[in-house]
């Protein structure tokens, strides 16, 4: 007498598994969207979330490295722009630490990704008021343009986060393209223009990069599974 196989045991075939989805009811399918869309934004969230105290190391560092090489600007310019970006460093190590405990839990994640955004746009404004307090009339052309798009680079490389880098860079940019100009910068048009164009390829590369990251969601593989 042969034995029948345990169905509890049985390994699906991803022929088989195409044909149990295409097979359920549509409601299923699309709780079956919902909880792949939910996993993958808990991961996600949670990877920024272990991310984030990299950025909150690495900003004063920064800093403290376009103080030592500004050395032609007063003591108290470069203090009161040390302690903007220090407080910034603070107010993102506190929203992290806030959420470590919890470091799965959705409503957790998403209220330390609200209170990250609204965090990096204050940083945004702590760095590009360096534009004013620190960097040197004299710098030479490029200088703004560095000062402005190296940082929100080092961003993006540690918190991989398109809108991250968006609410850091968009202060940024627009405080050091003033300070250019208003501070009357050597060439300070040009380096106003250097810095906006800079920032809008690294905003529309970031806006091409999620789109095409976006064309593969959940629910266009759903619909690729059905169709197998």
């Amino acid at each position: 007498m042969a034995a029948k196989a345990n169905p509890f045991f049985a390994i699906s075939t991803p022929d088989a598994l195409a044909n149990d989805v295409r097979n359920a009811p549509a409601d299923a399918v699309a709780k079956l969207a919902v909880l792949h869309a939910e996993a993958e934004e808990t991961a996600r969230l949670a990877n920024l979330l272990s991310r984030a105290l990299h950025a909150a190391i690495a900003l004063p560092l920064a800093a403290t490295l376009v103080i030592a090489l500004s050395s032609g600007t007063s003591v108290a310019p470069r203090a009161a722009w040390a302690v903007l970006v220090a407080v910034a460093s603070l107010a993102i190590a506190r929203a992290y630490a806030a959420a470590i405990g919890r470091p799965f839990e959705r409503a957790a994640l998403h209220a330390f990704a609200q209170d990250l955004m609204a965090v990096l746009v204050y940083s945004g404004c702590a760095w590009g008021a360096g534009a004013f307090l620190v960097l040197p009339g004299s710098a030479p052309v490029g200088s703004a343009l560095v000062f402005a798009a190296a940082p929100a680079l080092g961003i993006g490389l540690l918190l991989r986060e398109r809108r991250a880098v968006l609410f850091f860079l968009a202060p940024v940019a627009t405080l050091t393209s003033f300070a250019c100009v208003l501070r009357q910068f050597s060439d300070g048009a040009t380096n106003a223009a250097l810095v906006l164009i800079a920032s809008a390829v690294v905003a529309a590369a970031l806006i091409l990069f999620n789109r095409r990251e976006t064309s593969m969601s959940p629910d266009a593989a759903t619909f690729d599974l059905l169709n197998i």
